[in-house]
């Protein structure tokens, strides 16, 4: 019988940085929420409320999302690795289709987040085995 499954360092860091920042897009949202509250309550006047609460909500549930990612990643699940997977390939074209949809081209600033999302991309791929 084989035993537990040994969790990549990478994986682990990846797993709490995406934790970190599923935590603070929540904030965020619970955040646009609170004021969109406040300023209801606050004016009398209901109009802003719906406008500003779905800008909280989509916030609040992507959080909720990279959460449930990063804890899913922490425990080696095939689906969060499948999902983290995707979003990075997309990230990549988004990166780098971005800049050249504009036709501004990509200057080396540019790369980065494109080169980051890559190297994670093939990292990911790299360790996959920890994932089944």
């Amino acid at each position: 019988m084989e035993g537990p499954k040994r969790l990549p360092l990478g994986v682990a860091v990846l797993a709490v940085l995406i934790g970190i920042f599923g935590i603070a897009v929540l904030v965020g949202g619970l955040f646009v929420i609170g004021t969109t509250l406040f300023h209801v309550a606050m004016s009398g006047s209901a109009a802003a409320f719906g406008s500003g609460f779905l800008s909280g909500l989509i916030p609040l549930i992507i959080g909720a999302v990279t959460l449930a990612v990063a804890f899913g990643l922490w425990d080696q699940e095939l689906w969060a690795f499948v999902l983290a997977l995707m979003a990075e390939g997309v990230a990549v074209i988004w990166f780098v289709g971005l800049p050249l949809y504009h036709g501004e081209g990509i200057t080396s600033i540019e790369n980065v987040p494109a080169i980051v999302s890559a190297v994670l991309f093939v990292y990911l791929l790299a360790v996959h085995d920890a994932f089944y």
